[in-house]
Protein backbone atom coordinates (compact mmCIF):
# COMPACT_ATOMS: atom_id res chain seq x y z
CA UNK A 1 0.00 0.00 0.00
CA UNK A 2 2.78 2.31 1.13
CA UNK A 3 4.58 2.02 -2.56
CA UNK A 4 1.24 2.43 -4.52
CA UNK A 5 0.77 5.70 -2.35
CA UNK A 6 4.11 7.30 -3.34
CA UNK A 7 3.40 6.12 -6.41
CA UNK A 8 0.99 8.22 -7.06
CA UNK A 9 2.16 11.32 -4.72
CA UNK A 10 5.08 11.73 -6.99
CA UNK A 11 2.27 11.30 -10.49
CA UNK A 12 0.05 13.75 -9.01
CA UNK A 13 2.78 16.04 -8.63
CA UNK A 14 3.72 15.67 -12.11
CA UNK A 15 0.31 16.60 -13.63
CA UNK A 16 -0.01 19.31 -10.86
CA UNK A 17 3.32 20.91 -11.89
CA UNK A 18 2.81 20.48 -15.74
CA UNK A 19 0.10 22.53 -15.80
CA UNK A 20 0.31 26.61 -16.55
CA UNK A 21 4.33 26.22 -17.64
CA UNK A 22 6.12 28.82 -20.01
CA UNK A 23 8.21 25.87 -21.61
CA UNK A 24 8.37 22.29 -21.80
CA UNK A 25 11.14 20.97 -23.48
CA UNK A 26 13.34 17.29 -22.74
CA UNK A 27 16.90 16.50 -22.58
CA UNK A 28 18.70 13.17 -22.69
CA UNK A 29 22.11 12.27 -21.27
CA UNK A 30 24.30 10.10 -19.45
CA UNK A 31 25.34 9.89 -15.88
CA UNK A 32 29.04 8.92 -14.77
CA UNK A 33 28.57 7.32 -11.03
CA UNK A 34 30.58 7.37 -8.27
CA UNK A 35 29.14 5.60 -5.17
CA UNK A 36 29.96 5.09 -1.47
CA UNK A 37 27.37 4.06 1.43
CA UNK A 38 27.02 4.42 4.77
CA UNK A 39 27.02 0.53 5.60
CA UNK A 40 27.02 -1.97 9.38
CA UNK A 41 26.68 -5.32 9.81
CA UNK A 42 25.78 -6.37 13.13
CA UNK A 43 27.11 -3.24 14.49
CA UNK A 44 30.46 -3.51 13.04
CA UNK A 45 31.24 -0.40 10.40
CA UNK A 46 32.15 -1.74 7.00
CA UNK A 47 34.87 -0.21 4.99
CA UNK A 48 33.60 0.85 1.35
CA UNK A 49 35.42 1.22 -1.58
CA UNK A 50 34.76 3.83 -4.34
CA UNK A 51 32.67 2.15 -7.30
CA UNK A 52 32.89 3.84 -10.57
CA UNK A 53 30.07 2.57 -12.64
CA UNK A 54 29.75 4.92 -16.15
CA UNK A 55 27.29 2.51 -18.03
CA UNK A 56 24.38 2.06 -18.37
CA UNK A 57 23.12 5.27 -16.72
CA UNK A 58 20.75 7.10 -19.16
CA UNK A 59 18.62 9.97 -17.95
CA UNK A 60 15.78 10.90 -20.15
CA UNK A 61 14.53 14.05 -18.56
CA UNK A 62 10.96 16.99 -19.17
CA UNK A 63 11.53 19.94 -17.84
CA UNK A 64 8.71 22.39 -17.31
CA UNK A 65 10.05 26.14 -16.82
CA UNK A 66 7.29 28.33 -15.56
CA UNK A 67 9.93 31.70 -15.81
CA UNK A 68 13.40 31.87 -16.61
CA UNK A 69 14.60 31.56 -13.10
CA UNK A 70 12.46 28.84 -12.12
CA UNK A 71 11.48 25.57 -13.16
CA UNK A 72 10.83 21.77 -12.53
CA UNK A 73 11.54 18.63 -14.39
CA UNK A 74 10.46 15.25 -14.53
CA UNK A 75 10.98 12.19 -16.47
CA UNK A 76 12.62 8.29 -16.69
CA UNK A 77 15.57 7.27 -15.74
CA UNK A 78 17.84 3.87 -15.97
CA UNK A 79 20.08 3.70 -13.76
CA UNK A 80 23.07 1.21 -12.03
CA UNK A 81 23.62 2.15 -8.48
CA UNK A 82 25.67 -0.48 -5.93
CA UNK A 83 28.60 -0.25 -3.45
CA UNK A 84 32.01 -2.66 -2.63
CA UNK A 85 32.40 -3.50 0.31
CA UNK A 86 34.96 -5.69 2.44
CA UNK A 87 33.59 -7.79 4.79
CA UNK A 88 33.90 -7.29 8.70
CA UNK A 89 34.30 -10.67 10.09
CA UNK A 90 36.58 -12.29 7.55
CA UNK A 91 39.17 -9.81 6.00
CA UNK A 92 40.04 -11.83 2.95
CA UNK A 93 36.36 -11.72 1.75
CA UNK A 94 35.44 -8.68 -0.35
CA UNK A 95 31.82 -8.17 -2.39
CA UNK A 96 30.35 -5.85 -4.87
CA UNK A 97 26.22 -5.48 -5.19
CA UNK A 98 24.42 -3.22 -8.10
CA UNK A 99 20.92 -2.90 -9.04
CA UNK A 100 19.43 -1.68 -12.09
CA UNK A 101 16.64 0.42 -11.26
CA UNK A 102 14.28 2.57 -13.34
CA UNK A 103 13.57 5.85 -11.46
CA UNK A 104 11.38 8.81 -11.74
CA UNK A 105 12.41 11.72 -10.33
CA UNK A 106 10.28 14.70 -9.44
CA UNK A 107 12.49 18.37 -9.10
CA UNK A 108 12.80 21.70 -9.01
CA UNK A 109 15.59 24.17 -10.51
CA UNK A 110 16.45 27.57 -9.53
CA UNK A 111 18.85 30.33 -10.90
CA UNK A 112 19.24 30.86 -15.32
CA UNK A 113 17.62 28.22 -16.97
CA UNK A 114 19.57 28.76 -20.31
CA UNK A 115 22.54 29.12 -17.95
CA UNK A 116 23.65 27.84 -14.87
CA UNK A 117 20.98 26.77 -12.43
CA UNK A 118 20.66 24.63 -9.37
CA UNK A 119 18.29 21.73 -8.70
CA UNK A 120 16.97 19.27 -6.34
CA UNK A 121 14.29 17.02 -5.80
CA UNK A 122 13.25 13.54 -5.01
CA UNK A 123 13.17 10.18 -7.23
CA UNK A 124 11.08 6.87 -6.96
CA UNK A 125 13.39 4.09 -8.32
CA UNK A 126 12.24 0.45 -9.10
CA UNK A 127 14.83 -1.95 -9.22
CA UNK A 128 14.94 -5.10 -11.71
CA UNK A 129 17.85 -6.85 -11.81
CA UNK A 130 20.46 -7.31 -8.44
CA UNK A 131 23.81 -8.92 -9.30
CA UNK A 132 26.46 -9.62 -6.24
CA UNK A 133 29.77 -10.68 -6.39
CA UNK A 134 32.00 -12.20 -3.88
CA UNK A 135 35.80 -12.19 -4.01
CA UNK A 136 37.08 -14.58 -1.23
CA UNK A 137 41.42 -14.54 -1.90
CA UNK A 138 40.64 -13.28 -5.62
CA UNK A 139 38.38 -16.46 -6.39
CA UNK A 140 34.81 -15.57 -7.42
CA UNK A 141 31.18 -15.96 -7.07
CA UNK A 142 28.80 -14.20 -9.16
CA UNK A 143 25.15 -14.44 -8.36
CA UNK A 144 22.16 -12.22 -10.89
CA UNK A 145 18.43 -12.55 -9.95
CA UNK A 146 15.20 -10.44 -12.06
CA UNK A 147 13.07 -8.77 -9.34
CA UNK A 148 15.21 -10.52 -6.39
CA UNK A 149 13.59 -10.07 -2.89
CA UNK A 150 16.64 -9.78 -1.68
CA UNK A 151 16.53 -6.47 -2.22
CA UNK A 152 13.30 -3.68 -1.43
CA UNK A 153 10.70 -3.18 -4.51
CA UNK A 154 11.13 0.56 -4.34
CA UNK A 155 14.18 2.86 -3.42
CA UNK A 156 13.62 6.58 -2.06
CA UNK A 157 15.76 9.02 -2.41
CA UNK A 158 16.96 12.60 -2.48
CA UNK A 159 19.01 14.62 -5.00
CA UNK A 160 20.79 18.28 -5.20
CA UNK A 161 23.26 19.57 -8.09
CA UNK A 162 24.14 22.15 -10.32
CA UNK A 163 23.86 22.43 -13.75
CA UNK A 164 25.92 24.25 -16.53
CA UNK A 165 25.22 26.23 -19.75
CA UNK A 166 26.52 23.07 -21.97
CA UNK A 167 24.69 20.53 -19.75
CA UNK A 168 27.00 18.94 -17.53
CA UNK A 169 25.68 18.34 -14.22
CA UNK A 170 27.47 17.77 -11.24
CA UNK A 171 25.30 16.14 -8.54
CA UNK A 172 25.03 14.28 -4.94
CA UNK A 173 22.18 11.78 -4.19
CA UNK A 174 21.63 10.30 -0.89
CA UNK A 175 19.22 6.94 -0.86
CA UNK A 176 16.44 6.88 1.83
CA UNK A 177 16.04 3.03 1.84
CA UNK A 178 18.29 0.39 3.01
CA UNK A 179 20.23 -1.33 0.11
CA UNK A 180 18.95 -4.97 1.09
CA UNK A 181 15.90 -6.37 2.24
CA UNK A 182 16.77 -7.27 5.56
CA UNK A 183 13.90 -9.70 6.11
CA UNK A 184 15.00 -11.83 3.05
CA UNK A 185 14.92 -15.72 4.13
CA UNK A 186 17.61 -18.20 1.75
CA UNK A 187 17.68 -21.94 1.93
CA UNK A 188 21.12 -22.40 4.41
CA UNK A 189 21.16 -25.92 1.83
CA UNK A 190 20.95 -28.12 4.99
CA UNK A 191 17.08 -27.84 5.03
CA UNK A 192 17.08 -24.72 7.32
CA UNK A 193 17.03 -21.30 6.61
CA UNK A 194 18.95 -17.78 7.40
CA UNK A 195 18.50 -14.22 6.71
CA UNK A 196 21.96 -12.95 5.02
CA UNK A 197 21.37 -9.22 5.46
CA UNK A 198 19.51 -9.36 8.80
CA UNK A 199 21.36 -6.80 10.33
CA UNK A 200 23.01 -5.30 7.61
CA UNK A 201 22.34 -1.42 6.94
CA UNK A 202 23.31 0.17 4.29
CA UNK A 203 21.94 3.67 2.66
CA UNK A 204 24.07 3.85 -0.68
CA UNK A 205 25.24 7.61 -2.08
CA UNK A 206 26.95 8.96 -4.91
CA UNK A 207 28.19 11.92 -6.13
CA UNK A 208 28.15 12.51 -10.41
CA UNK A 209 29.32 13.65 -13.24
CA UNK A 210 25.91 13.51 -16.32
CA UNK A 211 26.07 15.23 -19.58
CA UNK A 212 22.57 16.36 -21.06
CA UNK A 213 23.65 15.69 -24.73
CA UNK A 214 20.30 16.23 -26.15
CA UNK A 215 17.54 18.81 -25.88
CA UNK A 216 14.45 17.60 -27.46
CA UNK A 217 11.40 19.15 -29.12
CA UNK A 218 10.00 22.02 -27.64
CA UNK A 219 6.30 21.73 -27.39
CA UNK A 220 4.65 24.82 -26.36
CA UNK A 221 6.84 27.67 -26.25
CA UNK A 222 9.67 28.27 -28.41
CA UNK A 223 12.55 31.08 -27.11
CA UNK A 224 13.15 32.64 -30.65
CA UNK A 225 9.39 33.48 -30.84
CA UNK A 226 8.56 36.97 -30.25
Amino acid sequence: MKKHINLLFVLSFIVGIAHGQKDIYTTTGGEWIFSWADAQQQGLDIDVITRFSPVINIQSQVHMDKTDKLGFFTGLNLRNVGFIWEDPVQPETKHKARAYTVGVPVGFKVGDMTGIYLFGGYELELPFNYKEKTFINEEKDKEVYWFSNRIPGLYQSLFLGVQTPYGTQIKFKYYLTNFFNKSYTANDGNGGTFQPYAGFDANVFYVSLSFQILKGTNFYYSRDKK
